[in-house]
């Protein structure tokens, strides 16, 4: 007697090997990096900043860096 083909426990290699591997993320965007006028390396300063909840939300969508991304962005608009 055979079983019929469990739908939830594939059994064939291809269907066994997908259900094993998820796909790939797509690649992550580097930040745009402005090269620094000196030569000289920047300190990085722990600070506490208050804001807006939305601009918050803006930076942090992209995950990971969006502390970057605020310092790349408060970097260009102070013309640095």
């Amino acid at each position: 007697m055979t079983r019929p083909p469990n739908r939830y426990r594939p059994t064939d290699a291809l269907s066994l090997a997908e259900a094993v591997f998820k796909p790939a993320p797509p690649p992550a965007v580097e930040p745009v990096r402005t090269p620094r006028k000196s030569g000289l390396p920047v300190s990085k300063e722990l600070v506490s900043i208050k804001l807006d909840s939305d601009l918050l939300a803006h930076f942090q969508e992209d995950g990971p860096g969006w502390q970057e991304r605020i310092n790349d962005a408060l970097r260009r608009a102070a013309g640095l």
